[in-house]
Protein backbone atom coordinates (compact mmCIF):
# COMPACT_ATOMS: atom_id res chain seq x y z
CA UNK A 1 0.00 0.00 0.00
CA UNK A 2 1.52 3.38 -1.36
CA UNK A 3 0.90 6.64 0.62
CA UNK A 4 -0.33 8.04 -2.63
CA UNK A 5 -2.86 5.36 -3.13
CA UNK A 6 -3.92 6.15 0.65
CA UNK A 7 -4.35 9.48 0.05
CA UNK A 8 -6.13 9.21 -3.07
CA UNK A 9 -8.67 7.02 -1.84
CA UNK A 10 -9.40 9.18 1.15
CA UNK A 11 -10.05 12.04 -1.32
CA UNK A 12 -12.60 10.28 -3.53
CA UNK A 13 -10.50 8.27 -6.03
CA UNK A 14 -11.06 4.88 -7.22
CA UNK A 15 -8.42 3.12 -5.32
CA UNK A 16 -9.56 0.08 -3.89
CA UNK A 17 -7.18 -0.38 0.04
CA UNK A 18 -7.33 -3.96 0.40
CA UNK A 19 -4.84 -5.75 3.05
CA UNK A 20 -2.07 -7.73 1.67
CA UNK A 21 -2.61 -11.56 0.69
CA UNK A 22 -2.65 -14.08 3.75
CA UNK A 23 -2.76 -11.19 7.01
CA UNK A 24 -2.22 -12.42 9.98
CA UNK A 25 -4.79 -11.61 12.28
CA UNK A 26 -4.36 -8.33 14.03
CA UNK A 27 -6.98 -8.35 16.39
CA UNK A 28 -8.98 -11.05 17.99
CA UNK A 29 -11.47 -10.70 19.98
CA UNK A 30 -13.64 -14.58 21.62
CA UNK A 31 -16.73 -13.52 24.10
CA UNK A 32 -15.02 -10.30 25.27
CA UNK A 33 -17.50 -8.64 27.89
CA UNK A 34 -17.17 -6.13 30.20
CA UNK A 35 -19.63 -5.87 33.80
CA UNK A 36 -19.10 -2.48 35.63
CA UNK A 37 -21.33 -3.28 38.95
CA UNK A 38 -24.54 -4.34 37.61
CA UNK A 39 -24.32 -3.33 34.12
CA UNK A 40 -22.39 -5.14 30.95
CA UNK A 41 -21.24 -2.60 29.26
CA UNK A 42 -19.71 -4.97 26.74
CA UNK A 43 -21.41 -8.55 25.90
CA UNK A 44 -20.06 -11.98 24.42
CA UNK A 45 -18.41 -9.50 21.66
CA UNK A 46 -16.74 -11.96 19.18
CA UNK A 47 -14.38 -10.71 15.80
CA UNK A 48 -11.59 -11.37 14.09
CA UNK A 49 -9.26 -8.78 11.59
CA UNK A 50 -6.68 -9.17 9.39
CA UNK A 51 -3.78 -6.93 9.56
CA UNK A 52 -3.15 -3.98 7.17
CA UNK A 53 -6.80 -3.01 7.77
CA UNK A 54 -7.99 0.68 9.31
CA UNK A 55 -11.26 -0.68 11.30
CA UNK A 56 -14.17 1.55 11.63
CA UNK A 57 -15.72 0.63 15.42
CA UNK A 58 -19.24 2.95 14.72
CA UNK A 59 -21.99 2.68 17.14
CA UNK A 60 -24.38 5.24 19.19
CA UNK A 61 -23.24 7.56 22.30
CA UNK A 62 -23.22 4.22 25.17
CA UNK A 63 -22.68 1.44 22.81
CA UNK A 64 -19.65 0.12 24.53
CA UNK A 65 -16.95 1.48 21.97
CA UNK A 66 -14.61 2.85 24.39
CA UNK A 67 -14.88 -0.07 26.96
CA UNK A 68 -14.22 -2.52 23.22
CA UNK A 69 -11.01 0.03 22.83
CA UNK A 70 -9.61 -0.24 26.48
CA UNK A 71 -10.09 -3.61 26.20
CA UNK A 72 -7.96 -3.84 23.06
CA UNK A 73 -5.25 -1.51 24.66
CA UNK A 74 -5.01 -3.35 27.89
CA UNK A 75 -6.22 0.17 29.80
CA UNK A 76 -8.64 -2.61 31.67
CA UNK A 77 -9.13 -6.35 32.03
CA UNK A 78 -12.23 -8.11 31.05
CA UNK A 79 -15.63 -9.94 32.92
CA UNK A 80 -14.74 -12.97 30.66
CA UNK A 81 -13.69 -13.85 27.32
CA UNK A 82 -10.57 -12.80 25.82
CA UNK A 83 -8.69 -10.40 23.45
CA UNK A 84 -5.11 -10.74 21.48
CA UNK A 85 -3.29 -8.45 19.72
CA UNK A 86 -1.35 -10.21 16.86
CA UNK A 87 -1.72 -13.67 18.39
CA UNK A 88 -0.72 -12.41 22.10
CA UNK A 89 -3.06 -12.22 24.85
CA UNK A 90 -3.46 -8.43 25.52
CA UNK A 91 -2.86 -8.12 29.73
CA UNK A 92 -1.13 -11.36 29.92
CA UNK A 93 2.34 -10.20 28.06
CA UNK A 94 4.52 -6.94 27.46
CA UNK A 95 4.79 -8.01 24.39
CA UNK A 96 1.05 -7.26 22.89
CA UNK A 97 1.03 -3.97 24.78
CA UNK A 98 4.06 -3.10 23.66
CA UNK A 99 2.84 -3.22 19.81
CA UNK A 100 -0.26 -0.99 20.74
CA UNK A 101 -0.62 2.91 20.83
CA UNK A 102 -3.52 4.24 22.50
CA UNK A 103 -4.53 7.75 21.50
CA UNK A 104 -7.58 8.74 23.88
CA UNK A 105 -10.41 11.67 22.95
CA UNK A 106 -8.95 13.43 25.58
CA UNK A 107 -5.45 14.05 24.37
CA UNK A 108 -2.81 12.91 26.29
CA UNK A 109 -0.82 16.32 25.66
CA UNK A 110 -0.02 18.63 28.48
CA UNK A 111 -0.67 22.70 27.63
CA UNK A 112 2.55 24.02 29.93
CA UNK A 113 4.67 21.40 27.65
CA UNK A 114 6.06 22.75 24.05
CA UNK A 115 5.56 20.51 20.98
CA UNK A 116 9.78 19.30 21.72
CA UNK A 117 9.01 18.45 25.49
CA UNK A 118 6.24 16.66 24.42
CA UNK A 119 8.37 14.74 21.98
CA UNK A 120 11.12 14.11 24.57
CA UNK A 121 8.32 12.55 27.06
CA UNK A 122 7.01 10.47 24.49
CA UNK A 123 10.92 9.55 23.67
CA UNK A 124 11.37 8.52 27.45
CA UNK A 125 8.25 6.56 27.63
CA UNK A 126 8.37 4.36 24.45
CA UNK A 127 12.13 2.60 24.16
CA UNK A 128 10.56 2.04 20.21
CA UNK A 129 10.55 5.94 19.61
CA UNK A 130 11.25 7.08 16.40
CA UNK A 131 12.28 11.11 16.73
CA UNK A 132 13.31 11.24 13.50
CA UNK A 133 10.17 10.38 12.35
CA UNK A 134 8.30 12.49 14.85
CA UNK A 135 10.45 15.39 13.87
CA UNK A 136 9.59 15.19 9.79
CA UNK A 137 5.92 14.76 10.94
CA UNK A 138 5.44 17.78 12.34
CA UNK A 139 8.07 19.82 9.94
CA UNK A 140 5.68 18.95 7.39
CA UNK A 141 2.27 19.72 8.83
CA UNK A 142 4.18 23.27 9.78
CA UNK A 143 4.06 22.95 13.90
CA UNK A 144 6.81 24.75 15.29
CA UNK A 145 8.54 22.76 17.88
CA UNK A 146 8.79 25.80 20.46
CA UNK A 147 5.48 26.70 20.66
CA UNK A 148 3.42 25.86 23.92
CA UNK A 149 0.59 22.99 23.78
CA UNK A 150 -2.40 24.93 24.78
CA UNK A 151 -1.14 27.68 22.15
CA UNK A 152 -1.65 25.38 19.39
CA UNK A 153 -5.30 25.28 17.37
CA UNK A 154 -7.63 22.26 18.49
CA UNK A 155 -6.34 20.26 14.51
CA UNK A 156 -2.59 21.18 15.29
CA UNK A 157 -2.73 19.75 19.09
CA UNK A 158 -4.59 16.42 17.29
CA UNK A 159 -2.06 16.30 14.62
CA UNK A 160 0.78 16.10 17.86
CA UNK A 161 -1.00 13.65 19.69
CA UNK A 162 -1.40 11.45 16.61
CA UNK A 163 2.13 12.26 15.79
CA UNK A 164 3.35 11.02 19.61
CA UNK A 165 1.22 8.01 18.99
CA UNK A 166 2.59 6.94 15.70
CA UNK A 167 6.65 7.71 16.33
CA UNK A 168 5.77 4.52 19.23
CA UNK A 169 5.99 2.41 15.97
CA UNK A 170 2.97 0.68 17.26
CA UNK A 171 1.61 -1.94 15.40
CA UNK A 172 -1.35 -1.37 15.98
CA UNK A 173 -2.93 2.27 16.56
CA UNK A 174 -5.74 2.66 18.63
CA UNK A 175 -8.54 5.84 18.38
CA UNK A 176 -11.40 6.68 20.16
CA UNK A 177 -12.61 9.60 19.29
CA UNK A 178 -9.56 11.35 17.34
CA UNK A 179 -11.93 13.38 15.66
CA UNK A 180 -14.30 14.89 18.36
CA UNK A 181 -14.03 18.84 18.99
CA UNK A 182 -12.32 19.60 15.42
CA UNK A 183 -14.15 21.96 12.61
CA UNK A 184 -14.52 20.12 9.45
CA UNK A 185 -11.53 21.06 8.10
CA UNK A 186 -9.30 20.03 10.80
CA UNK A 187 -10.88 16.50 10.99
CA UNK A 188 -10.25 16.27 6.95
CA UNK A 189 -6.95 16.97 7.88
CA UNK A 190 -6.18 14.67 10.83
CA UNK A 191 -7.58 11.70 8.46
CA UNK A 192 -5.79 12.91 5.52
CA UNK A 193 -2.59 12.85 8.01
CA UNK A 194 -3.56 9.48 9.39
CA UNK A 195 -3.88 7.93 6.14
CA UNK A 196 -0.71 9.25 4.96
CA UNK A 197 1.17 7.33 8.70
CA UNK A 198 -1.40 4.22 7.80
CA UNK A 199 0.30 3.99 4.07
CA UNK A 200 4.31 4.46 5.14
CA UNK A 201 4.56 2.77 8.12
CA UNK A 202 2.04 0.09 7.57
CA UNK A 203 0.02 0.43 10.63
CA UNK A 204 -3.48 -1.72 11.56
CA UNK A 205 -5.74 1.01 12.82
CA UNK A 206 -8.85 0.76 15.22
CA UNK A 207 -10.74 4.35 15.43
CA UNK A 208 -14.65 4.70 16.89
CA UNK A 209 -16.74 7.15 15.94
CA UNK A 210 -20.89 7.92 15.80
CA UNK A 211 -19.86 9.98 13.02
CA UNK A 212 -20.09 7.80 9.91
CA UNK A 213 -19.26 10.54 7.08
CA UNK A 214 -15.81 10.84 8.62
CA UNK A 215 -14.85 7.18 8.07
CA UNK A 216 -16.39 6.47 4.98
CA UNK A 217 -13.07 6.95 2.30
CA UNK A 218 -10.67 6.58 5.50
CA UNK A 219 -11.43 2.86 6.25
CA UNK A 220 -12.12 -0.52 4.56
CA UNK A 221 -13.14 -3.06 7.58
CA UNK A 222 -16.51 -1.84 9.61
CA UNK A 223 -17.40 -3.09 12.78
CA UNK A 224 -20.75 -1.71 14.13
CA UNK A 225 -21.61 -1.87 18.13
CA UNK A 226 -24.87 -1.37 19.51
CA UNK A 227 -25.80 -2.10 23.28
CA UNK A 228 -22.99 -3.98 24.27
CA UNK A 229 -22.76 -6.43 21.28
CA UNK A 230 -21.17 -6.51 17.89
CA UNK A 231 -23.80 -5.92 14.97
CA UNK A 232 -21.53 -7.03 12.05
CA UNK A 233 -18.00 -6.96 11.86
CA UNK A 234 -16.17 -6.80 7.76
CA UNK A 235 -14.43 -5.81 5.03
CA UNK A 236 -16.59 -2.38 4.07
CA UNK A 237 -16.41 -3.18 0.19
CA UNK A 238 -17.56 -6.74 1.03
CA UNK A 239 -20.22 -5.58 3.04
CA UNK A 240 -21.58 -3.19 0.84
CA UNK A 241 -21.45 -5.90 -2.55
CA UNK A 242 -23.66 -8.21 -0.35
CA UNK A 243 -26.43 -5.66 0.88
CA UNK A 244 -29.24 -4.18 -1.33
CA UNK A 245 -32.47 -2.82 -0.64
CA UNK A 246 -35.21 -4.03 -1.83
CA UNK A 247 -38.59 -2.34 -3.21
CA UNK A 248 -41.81 -3.57 -4.17
CA UNK A 249 -45.32 -4.34 -3.55
CA UNK A 250 -46.00 -4.50 0.35
CA UNK A 251 -48.54 -7.26 -0.62
CA UNK A 252 -45.45 -9.57 -1.85
CA UNK A 253 -42.86 -7.96 0.77
CA UNK A 254 -43.75 -11.00 3.94
CA UNK A 255 -42.89 -13.95 1.23
CA UNK A 256 -39.62 -12.29 0.59
CA UNK A 257 -38.83 -11.28 3.77
CA UNK A 258 -39.26 -14.62 4.88
CA UNK A 259 -36.63 -16.16 2.72
CA UNK A 260 -33.60 -14.05 3.33
CA UNK A 261 -32.19 -11.92 5.78
CA UNK A 262 -33.60 -8.60 6.25
CA UNK A 263 -31.76 -5.73 8.07
CA UNK A 264 -34.77 -3.18 8.07
CA UNK A 265 -38.21 -2.95 7.03
CA UNK A 266 -40.37 -0.15 6.05
CA UNK A 267 -43.88 -0.89 4.65
CA UNK A 268 -46.28 1.73 3.33
CA UNK A 269 -49.95 0.90 1.85
CA UNK A 270 -48.40 0.29 -1.58
CA UNK A 271 -44.52 0.05 -0.95
CA UNK A 272 -42.13 -2.39 0.75
CA UNK A 273 -38.41 -1.08 1.12
CA UNK A 274 -36.56 -3.96 2.28
CA UNK A 275 -32.47 -3.60 3.16
CA UNK A 276 -31.59 -7.30 2.61
CA UNK A 277 -28.13 -9.27 3.05
CA UNK A 278 -27.43 -11.10 0.27
CA UNK A 279 -25.68 -14.10 -0.15
CA UNK A 280 -25.41 -17.52 -2.44
CA UNK A 281 -28.55 -18.68 -3.57
CA UNK A 282 -31.51 -18.55 -6.23
CA UNK A 283 -31.64 -14.93 -8.03
CA UNK A 284 -34.79 -13.08 -7.48
CA UNK A 285 -36.01 -12.25 -10.73
CA UNK A 286 -40.09 -10.82 -9.68
CA UNK A 287 -40.00 -8.12 -11.98
CA UNK A 288 -42.33 -6.49 -9.62
CA UNK A 289 -39.15 -6.05 -7.37
CA UNK A 290 -35.92 -4.10 -7.93
CA UNK A 291 -32.59 -4.38 -6.27
CA UNK A 292 -30.64 -1.58 -5.61
CA UNK A 293 -27.13 -0.24 -3.85
CA UNK A 294 -26.98 1.37 -0.15
CA UNK A 295 -24.46 3.72 0.86
CA UNK A 296 -22.05 2.93 4.05
CA UNK A 297 -24.48 5.45 5.82
CA UNK A 298 -27.80 3.45 5.10
CA UNK A 299 -25.75 0.13 6.29
CA UNK A 300 -24.92 1.11 9.59
CA UNK A 301 -28.36 2.78 10.30
CA UNK A 302 -30.07 -0.01 9.52
CA UNK A 303 -28.20 -2.50 11.94
CA UNK A 304 -28.17 0.65 14.62
CA UNK A 305 -32.03 0.56 14.51
CA UNK A 306 -32.66 -3.08 14.14
CA UNK A 307 -34.72 -4.09 17.43
CA UNK A 308 -32.42 -6.84 18.84
CA UNK A 309 -28.77 -6.53 18.74
CA UNK A 310 -27.86 -10.63 17.61
CA UNK A 311 -25.93 -10.95 14.40
CA UNK A 312 -26.93 -12.63 11.70
CA UNK A 313 -25.54 -15.73 10.69
CA UNK A 314 -28.02 -17.28 7.86
CA UNK A 315 -27.36 -16.85 4.54
CA UNK A 316 -29.67 -15.42 2.11
CA UNK A 317 -30.71 -15.47 -1.67
CA UNK A 318 -28.43 -13.68 -4.21
CA UNK A 319 -30.41 -10.69 -5.78
CA UNK A 320 -29.77 -10.05 -9.89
Amino acid sequence: MTADRTVRMFDGGSGELTAPAQSPTALEAVRLAKRYRGTWALRDCTLSVPAGRVIALVGPNGAGKSTFLHLVAGLITPTRGSVRVFGEPVGQRAQALARVAFLAQDKPLYDGFTVAEMLRFGHHLNPGWDDALARQRLAELDIPLNRKVGKLSGGQQAQVALTIAVAKRPDLLVMDEPLANLDPVARHDVMRSLMVAVAETQLTVVLSSHVVSDLTNACDWLVVLNRGQVQISGEVDELLATHRMLSGPSELADGVAARMQVISDSRGERQADLLARTGPGTPLHDPRWTASGVSLEELVLAYLRRPDTTSLPRPALTIS
